[in-house]
């Protein structure tokens, strides 16, 4: 708080006083800087940093209590700490996440589509994604918020979830997730090119690549599952979660619903409208693999 006169302490004493009416709230003493041009107020919250309550409690010092302390005395204040700092970061990942996940997505789109020459392949891949995190995300807020199986994962209480994880996690596991998309999918190309026929392509493509996306998941769900036994509760998380979103991912995704909705869409996996071949440029991830301008929908 930079204090309107030096030494002046009527502003300390009127937000000490307003800070003192909020219900559990402890007051430390004030702290004067060298100059007694500012001074210091600890204000002490009765529940954790990462509460929800807490965080209403910054929001309303900083709009209401404050404010009105010091309307007429001419000093300026300012509510800062780690704690604060928490809610500020928590609310600017809150707004910006939205965004991040549409330009990841999007991107990814892109890239996919690029890649395979496809419409249908990129947005099922992003898609399948999503689900994959969102089952993640579904079972921390069970665990971690809602108290659901707490003790299997060494939590005497619900906890809050912190602000950055959903963006590490999605950022993680959307790039985990993609690597196997990429992976099944570019085998099954080279089998549909080869042979024409989509169901055999899907068989033959999963066939080969089950035994190593399954290895490599549960290599993966065993590292991630070792972070549970951290005692920090933001490690449980992410360990929780990543091994989820990878066990839903391999099993339920990549082995189920991608083959199969692959098979209902037949030949319409791989087509692309002309005009937008021709403008897209041309990537290929293996040598020696074909990249076609189109395949022709289903009927067509």
């Amino acid at each position: 708080m930079a204090l309107p006169q030096p030494g002046d302490m009527t502003p300390v004493d009127a937000i000490e006083q307003a800070a003192s009416k909020v219900p559990g709230v402890q007051i430390a003493p004030a702290q004067l800087s060298p100059d007694g041009s500012a001074a210091l107020v600890v204000v002490i919250p009765p529940t954790a940093p990462q509460s929800e309550q807490t965080e209403t409690l910054v929001n309303s010092l900083r709009t209401d209590v404050l404010p009105a302390a010091v309307q007429s005395t001419g000093a300026t204040v300012f509510v800062g700490g780690q704690t604060a700092g928490f809610v500020d970061l928590g609310e600017r990942i809150q707004d910006r996440l939205p965004l991040f996940i549409g330009a990841v997505v999007a991107l990814s789109f892109i890239l996919l589509m690029m890649v395979f020459r496809s419409i249908l392949v990129p947005l099922k891949a992003a898609i399948m994604n999503l689900l994959s995190i969102a089952a993640a995300y579904g079972v921390i807020v069970a665990i971690f918020q809602w108290g659901w199986l707490k003790g299997l994962v060494g939590l005497d209480e619900t906890v809050p979830i912190v602000s950055f994880v959903p963006m590490m996690m999605f950022a993680i596991l959307f790039g985990l997730s993609m690597d196997y998309e990429v992976f099944l999918l570019s085998r099954i190309r080279e089998e549909y090119y080869e042979s024409k026929d989509n169901l055999r392509s899907v068989i033959d493509g999963l066939a080969a690549t089950a035994r190593v996306i399954t290895s490599a998941a549960l290599i993966m769900i065993s590292v991630f599952l070792s972070f549970v036994g951290n005692p920090d509760p933001t490690v449980k998380m992410f360990g929780v979660g990543l091994a989820v979103a990878v066990f839903v991912d391999a099993t339920l995704v990549r082995l189920v619903l991608v083959p199969a909705t692959m098979e209902l869409l037949g030949a319409a996996n791989w087509w692309l409208p002309g005009w937008l071949g021709r403008i897209l440029p041309r990537i290929r991830i293996e040598e020696g693999v074909p990249t076609p301008v189109s395949v022709p929908a289903a009927g067509r």
